[in-house]
């Protein structure tokens, strides 16, 4: 099993950011499994707010590694301990 290792830390703001667009991913994502594609007009709503979504979750995740110059690697991926702002590198 590969060990997280402690790349930095966010502020309460920008972790209170993050885990809202997380909350909001896995909720579309739980939504979708639920609406039927035949009902094209919902589906194609969450879609979309999905997709964009999805794209600002990846930008706030570009933005702080950029503000706090976490370590990275091809393979990997951080992810955040909402209860301690602590941001790791899997």
């Amino acid at each position: 099993m590969e060990e997280k290792k402690h790349v930095g830390s966010v502020t309460e703001e920008e972790k209170y950011e993050i885990k809202t667009l997380f909350e909001r991913k896995n909720g579309l994502a739980e939504l979708m499994k639920s609406i039927s594609p035949d009902n094209e007009a919902l589906y194609e709503k969450i879609v979309t707010d999905m997709g964009a979504t999805t794209t600002r979750f990846q930008a706030w995740w570009d933005r702080m590694a950029a503000k706090y110059q976490w370590e990275n690697r091809p393979d990997g991926r951080w992810e955040i301990n909402f209860d301690t702002n602590e941001v790791f590198l899997n």
